[in-house]
C-alpha cells in the first residue's frame, strides 16, 4: 500500500519525501528529544540517511513498516510515527514529536489514527510500544489509548552511552474496537 496518506484530528500522516531530511533534524538531532528514542541524536547526512531510507523502505512490496512523517496543518514537519510489521499479524509502534509542539495532543492524535489504520486496514492482531520508564508523556499517550502494561524489558536499549531499561505495552485488536464502540456509543 503506498503512498499513504492519514488524516487525524490535529495532524496527518503521510510518506516521507527527500526534502524533509532538513526539518527532521528538530527531532532526530535534538538531544531533548532522543534522549526519550532508541537511537543517539543525528546530525543532517544522517537524518538525510534516515529519510533516503525510510523512502526506499515505502515503495518496497510487501511493505514491512509504515514509517510516517507527522505533519500539522501547515504540511510543517513535526514528527514521525511508524508501524514496524513484526510476527504474524503484529506490530511494533514507534513515534516522536518536536519538542516545541509537545503537549499539544499531536503524539496521541498520530499515534490513534496510525493504530485505527494498523487494526483496520493492515489486519493486525496486536500492537507493541516499548517505552523508556521516565519518558511519562510517552507513557501518558499510550495508557490514554488503552495500551496494557505487560512488563519491563531490561537493558533494551543502548542509547546515550548507557543502557535503558523499556516498559512493554500492547493493544490487541478486540481491545481497541471495544474501546472505539464505546466511544461512538458516548
Amino acid at each position: 500500500m503506498y503512498p499513504v496518506t492519514l488524516p487525524g484530528r490535529v495532524v496527518t500522516l503521510r510518506e516521507f519525501r527527500s526534502d524533509d531530511a532538513a526539518s527532521s533534524l528538530a527531532i532526530v538531532g535534538d538531544d531533548q528529544v532522543t534522549q526519550w528514542l532508541s537511537f543517539d541524536s543525528r546530525d543532517l547526512p544522517a537524518a538525510r540517511a534516515m529519510i533516503d531510507g525510510a523512502v526506499q523502505r515505502a515503495q518496497q512490496q510487501p511493505r514491512s513498516e509504515y514509517y510516517l512523517a507527522v505533519t500539522d496543518e501547515h504540511d510543517e514537519l513535526v514528527g514521525f510515527a511508524r508501524l514496524a510489521l513484526a510476527g504474524v499479524k503484529a506490530a511494533k509502534l514507534g513515534y516522536a514529536i518536536r519538542a516545541d509542539r509537545w503537549g499539544k495532543g499531536y503524539a496521541t492524535d498520530a499515534t490513534r489514527r496510525l493504530i485505527t489504520f494498523g487494526f483496520e486496514e493492515l489486519g493486525l492482531h496486536r500492537i507493541s510500544a516499548a517505552i523508556g520508564p521516565e519518558n511519562a508523556g510517552s507513557l501518558a499517550v499510550v495508557r490514554k489509548l488503552g495500551m496494557q502494561l505487560e512488563g519491563r524489558l531490561r537493558d533494551h536499549v543502548f542509547t546515550n552511552g548507557a543502557w535503558r531499561d523499556s516498559l512493554l505495552f500492547s493493544l490487541l485488536e478486540h481491545e481497541w474496537t471495544s474501546q472505539a464502540a464505546m466511544q461512538r456509543a458516548s
